[in-house]
């Protein structure tokens, strides 16, 4: 039976034209492999769509299509440059694309923001699969272009659904497969899904490597490589630490370990599918093929260094029960019931007698929500504008040095991980 490698280029290895003509060189030196190419939005296509989304649900009408109108150009610009004989055909499809967020976009909000987000913010890895699949074409490299929206069923939780996987899998046996037999390369788009009502949603941010890993899970893939701008996995965020360090293997309980924190790696839902069948995981270098990058699998990774994770923009919720009465399992389980029902996911926790403190991402939203329902049951202070420091493998001189300058609110560690928050 044919083995199958799962590629996923992020919007970085496809920010530019130049970028995007490093793709068929990569894929060329796979010669003779099947590959599902997944593919996220260009660049900063998801931001720009975004504020599309924004402008939209304000009630600013000319102000969205004006915005959305700077998407169409960009996308037809770098489609110009890059097509000669499949241009006409890519901007037939591109139109397509426009055509059903302008559709949208004329109409007055109905529904709730986070559907709207879907519906225009999928468009972006649709527009980005369609021009990298025609300029492949173009190369050389014959490729099928297929919209993971006709395979991937998801429930409507807008903005973070979830997969059908009975249905998705069966999809992926019927549709997906039988491409193979007359091409070596499938492209499709990250990051989105469609309803049984046929409704666009995403699956979260970064969802992209998650939609890679579903189809590597769903194939039986020998491998899944996550093509980055950096050389493979690092010890942290070299945006924010220069001097970051390479690591070249790490198992799949400590990568799920560093996204749970925050880290930027790979995206927590994406190391599961690959896990549960033992499927390699590769970081790559598209800048550079040749390096080795970082290998994630099922071997136990030895000495490696400090992992830090620098989160900003955190809030921290002061809890306080209103008579002073402990807030033991009654107050805990109240409170776990409401991050339940608004979806919210604490990046810290800690209790006390009569109060609790609940460090969250600054999603005004969502912290309005909890702050109003957790009225009832306690009184309640917001603190904003904190930074939470997680470090993996932590020794004191580097909590020291990471701490230099700022206050510790609130602190945890374990012999494993310390936490953090600062003012």
């Amino acid at each position: 039976m044919s083995k199958y490698k799962v590629f996923k280029f992020g919007g970085a290895s496809a920010a530019s034209v130049e970028r995007i003509q490093n793709l068929p060189g990569i894929l060329r030196s796979y010669n003779g492999d099947n590959i599902l190419v997944v593919i996220s939005a260009m660049g900063k296509t998801t931001n720009a769509l975004e504020k599309v989304v924004d402008a939209f649900y304000t009630g600013h009408r000319e102000e969205a299509l004006r915005l959305f109108q700077q998407v169409k150009d960009s996308h037809l610009t770098t489609a110009k440059y890059l097509l000669v004989n499949n241009y006409l055909a890519a901007e037939v499809q591109l139109k397509d694309f426009f055509t059903e967020v302008e559709w949208l976009l004329h109409d007055k909000p109905v529904r709730d923001y986070d559907y709207y987000y879907d519906q225009v913010v999928c468009v972006g890895e649709l527009l980005s699969t369609s021009i990298i699949s025609a300029y492949l074409a173009e190369s050389g490299l014959d490729n099928q272009w297929i919209d993971v929206r006709d395979i991937f069923r998801t429930d409507d939780n807008f903005r973070d659904a979830a997969i059908d996987w009975p249905f998705t899998a069966d999809r992926v046996r019927q549709e997906v497969l039988p491409l193979f037999k007359d091409t070596r390369l499938v492209v499709t788009q990250g990051f989105i899904g469609s309803t049984s009502e046929n409704e666009s949603t995403t699956l979260g941010r970064e969802g992209s490597d998650y939609t890679a890993a579903v189809f590597a899970n769903m194939l039986d893939a020998e491998s899944q490589t996550i093509w980055k701008d950096v050389e493979g996995v690092m010890n942290a965020d070299p945006k924010q630490f220069p001097d970051a360090q390479f690591i070249s293997e790490l198992n799949y309980d400590e990568v799920i370990e560093m996204a749970y924190y925050g880290a930027q790696v790979i995206h927590p839902k994406t190391i599961k599918p690959l896990q549960n069948k033992g499927i390699p995981l590769y970081v790559k270098c598209f800048l550079d093929p040749a390096l080795p990058g970082t290998v994630i699998n099922n071997h136990t990774a030895k000495g490696l260094p400090p992992i830090i994770v620098l989160k900003q923009k955190q809030v921290l919720v002061h809890l306080h029960s209103k008579d002073f009465s402990f807030v033991g399992e009654k107050g805990t389980a109240g409170l776990y019931q409401l991050f339940s029902e608004l979806r919210i996911k604490p990046n810290l926790m800690q209790s006390g007698a009569v109060s609790l403190q609940v460090c969250l991402d600054d999603r005004t939203d969502k912290i309005e929500k909890l702050a109003l329902a957790a009225a009832g049951m306690f009184d309640v202070q917001v603190e904003k504008d904190l930074t939470l420091l997680t470090i993996r493998h932590y020794n004191e001189a580097i909590v020291k040095k990471l701490m230099e300058g700022k206050t510790a609110v609130l602190q945890q560690q374990t012999p494993e991980t310390v936490q953090v928050l600062m003012r």
